[in-house]
């Protein structure tokens, strides 16, 4: 998630924690400082900009390294304030919390965290609560500013926080349960469309828990449909997308590549750019604008040559009509979507001879 929720999500948990303890300002700017340390891995310097998105949300993220840290900060935290030095259990326990929540809420958007590091190295993510989500944000960030502005401990506060944090709990649970069920409704729609999908992903889209993408893989190609806790089934739309199958050949035993496909599961394509081959994590960002994609290697005359890889920062030239999209499909109401219409015919006449 970003920065400003984990901060709220950690200051939350700390202020309810130990605000009674040692104020509820100090309590929110512990937990908050707290909160935010898993991320501090984006300090480490990587060999590449590949290795730098694969990796982040590595190690830090740890549930086992957040247990082996918990009696180190806490220990800091009760030998250095003398309103805590008598609550070693519950200190423990509230670093503990800032830590691993802020792992679990990472392993909840579709880029994941690898939690279960170094026993399993592979991230975990569902995909159930978008980066950015106002509404489990907003309760957490009124609650600490609360905290913030209190020089005293108050039941009123003690109650709100209780009540925030519970909110956000609940929600995040709401996504878990309203992914699993358009999941299978994405599904149920793809086998009455004909369509054979071996992989299905379904992931959140902006800002809401309304609207989802479900992804299918299949033979040469992946769809891509959107669906609403709205919608009805008998007009959805699905974007097809054909794999670019000879540009992979060119790129197939690249270690940046082969990183890319471990990272995400497979769900990456290839596509030919300005004479360069680019691959993109198509489960991160609404087709066409993905947030991770990187050339990887130039291309000219059926030949590929590697390149250290390049990130290609997303252009959002149509905002506006995007957002208008976005809200027009949550609430159920069909829309095509232009910018991914533009791309499956941009695809299928961009085809290649190969390697």
């Amino acid at each position: 998630m970003d920065s400003l929720t984990q901060f709220a999500l950690g200051a939350a948990l700390s202020a309810a924690c130990l605000g009674s303890k040692t104020g509820p300002r100090k309590a929110a700017l512990i937990g908050g400082v707290i909160a935010t340390l898993p991320d501090l891995d984006v300090l480490i310097p990587f060999e590449t900009r590949i290795d730098q998105y694969v990796y982040h949300r590595g190690w830090s993220h740890s549930f086992f390294i957040h247990v082996l840290a918990t009696p180190v900060i806490g220990e800091v935290l009760v030998r250095g304030f003398n309103s805590l030095k008598h609550h070693r259990a519950l200190v423990w326990m509230t670093v503990f919390l800032c830590l691993t929540t802020h792992a679990l809420l990472d392993a909840m958007n579709a880029y994941g965290a690898r939690i279960f590091w170094p026993f399993h190295p592979d991230p975990v993510g569902t995909g159930s609560v978008f980066i950015i989500d106002p509404v489990f944000t907003v309760p957490l960030l009124a609650a600490v500013v609360w905290a913030l502005a209190s020089g005293k401990w108050s039941k009123g506060l003690s109650r709100f926080l209780a009540g925030s944090l519970v909110f956000s709990a609940g929600y995040l649970v709401w996504g878990l349960a309203v992914q699993a069920y358009i999941h299978d409704r994405g599904k149920a729609i793809f086998a009455a469309k004909g369509l054979d999908v071996k992989n299905v992903k379904t992931v959140v889209t902006p800002f809401n828990t309304l609207l989802w993408r479900v992804i299918g893989q299949a033979d040469g190609q992946y769809h891509n449909l959107y669906v609403s806790l709205f919608d009805g089934d008998e007009d959805a739309i699905v974007y097809s997308h054909a794999y670019d199958a000879s540009l992979v050949s060119c790129v197939a035993d690249d270690p940046e590549y082969r990183k890319m496909l471990w990272f995400s599961d497979g769900f990456v394509r290839t596509d030919l750019i300005d004479g360069r081959i680019v691959a993109s994590d198509y489960r991160l960002g609404l087709s066409p604008t993905y947030i991770f994609r990187f050339a990887i290697a130039d291309y000219a005359d059926g030949a590929a040559r590697k390149i250290t890889p390049e990130p290609i920062v997303p252009s959002i030239s149509n905002a506006g009509t995007e957002f208008g999209w976005l809200g027009t499909r949550m609430s159920g109401q069909r829309m095509i979507r232009a910018s991914e219409q533009e791309l499956v015919k941009q695809t299928n006449a961009n085809q290649v001879a190969g390697c």
